[in-house]
């Protein structure tokens, strides 16, 4: 018997034993997600134990070094958990922006003692992180950033606001991009800062929605003392760890929105599927409208596909390779195919789609809506389509500015 499948025995047997009971085969509709940190409140009871299981195990980051809090697994081995899981329809025990995002960065970036103090808690799901780089007057043009960061001793102090601060009122900490000095070109003079959300002088104002959510918010920044040592890399180096922080950023984006809607009822169909049979009808084991029917195929072969693709580049930056300009080629396609795919929802919903709350209108529809309004804002997070295009055109074309 190989390694592998020696392996494979061993964590199906774990799974089997640990994995609660409660847990199988929630899709996303029944819940969210754990992202974990100092206020997060489990929707459900077992969430909690599997966490702690799973982080006991380092298998919330399987594949980070085990001296950081990490499982130490190989890509193989990473992916036979991962398969174990589908096969007994466990959830993720943890997800956020500490596992896709700033841990992969520190991990890069990070000095012996910043992965020490930071990286564990990331995997044990003890702390939940926000991100700070828009400002009201930075937003695609981020190096134009005037958040300040002065120098007084050993610290910083912080002054400036950021915005679009994506589940900061949840937060714990925050990495964030911050102004140092403005003697030099705008790419120049930037730091990459980690601030404590609790530190005096640091105030959340959520921004509400169109679609009645709110997972957005002004973060602002008042004489706000940080230790110089939550430097990331080197002072006025922030624009290189920020680039390369962007490139997962948009990598997470794009699987998020790319991969398709969950199912909204577990018979392995896409909500988009089961919406269609739903509303539309089946023939023969297919939608009985040939037009939804061809809509739907389309949307669902491309999903299909993306996913794949995306999964490739998973692959290979768990063997190293670093996101490139593919990261933003992942990103626009991903996001116009969510925004597509709820505009075909919105569309077979027909009338049903109008409702906004109140009695008439099923969970269903309603949360469709929502999703629909909010997917418009895919264009614009991480890096609107438009500054895509033009990296593409540029890193990946060759085309002159």
């Amino acid at each position: 018997m190989s390694d592998l499948e020696t392996f494979r025995q061993e964590t199906r047997s774990w799974l089997e034993e640990n994995g609660p009971k409660g847990l199988r085969g929630r899709t996303a509709t029944d819940i969210e997600g754990v992202w974990g940190g100092q206020k997060w409140v489990p929707e459900h009871p077992d969430e909690r134990v599997w966490l702690e299981r799973m982080g006991a195990k380092g298998w919330t980051a399987p594949t980070w070094p085990t001296e950081y809090g990490g499982g130490g697994l190989s890509k193989e081995e990473a992916k036979v958990l991962a398969e174990e899981m589908r096969v007994l329809r466990l959830p993720q025990a943890l997800v956020g922006f500490g596992l896709t995002m700033i841990g992969p960065t520190l991990l890069r970036f990070g000095n012996e003692e910043q992965k020490k103090q930071h990286l564990p808690r990331i995997c044990r799901g003890e702390i939940r992180w926000c991100q700070g780089y828009s400002e009201p007057g930075s937003g695609s043009d981020l190096a134009s950033l005037q958040t300040k960061a002065e120098r007084d001793g050993d610290d910083f102090i912080i002054n400036g606001t950021k915005v679009w601060t994506s589940y900061a009122d949840k937060a714990d900490w925050i990495f964030a991009l911050v102004r140092d000095d403005n003697s030099g070109i705008k790419q120049e003079g930037i730091s990459f800062l980690l601030i404590d959300m609790d530190d005096p002088g640091v105030n959340v104002s959520p921004i509400l929605l169109i679609s009645g959510k709110s997972p957005f918010c002004e973060t602002h920044f008042t004489d706000v003392r940080v230790p110089v040592s939550n430097v990331i890399h080197e002072i006025g180096a922030g624009w290189t760890v920020a680039k390369a922080l962007l490139g997962h950023e948009r990598e997470m984006i794009a699987g998020t929105f790319g991969s398709g809607a969950k199912s909204k009822a577990p018979n392995g169909r896409s909500a988009l599927s089961s919406l269609a049979v739903e509303r539309v009808g089946e023939r023969d084991g297919r939608v009985d409208d040939p037009v939804v029917r061809d809509d739907v195929a389309q949307t669902e072969m491309d999903t299909k596909a993306f996913g794949l693709t995306v999964k490739r580049t998973q692959d290979a930056a768990k063997v190293g390779h670093l996101p490139g300009p593919e990261s933003s080629m992942f990103k626009v396609y991903g996001t116009e195919l969510n925004m597509r795919r709820y505009e075909l929802m919105v569309r077979i919903l027909g009338p049903d789609a109008l409702g906004w709350e109140g009695e008439g209108f099923d969970t269903f529809a309603l949360d469709t809506t929502r999703e629909w309004l909010r997917s418009r804002g895919n264009s614009i997070e991480g890096g609107t389509s438009e500054i895509q295009l033009n990296i593409i055109s540029k890193r990946v074309l060759g085309l002159p500015d």
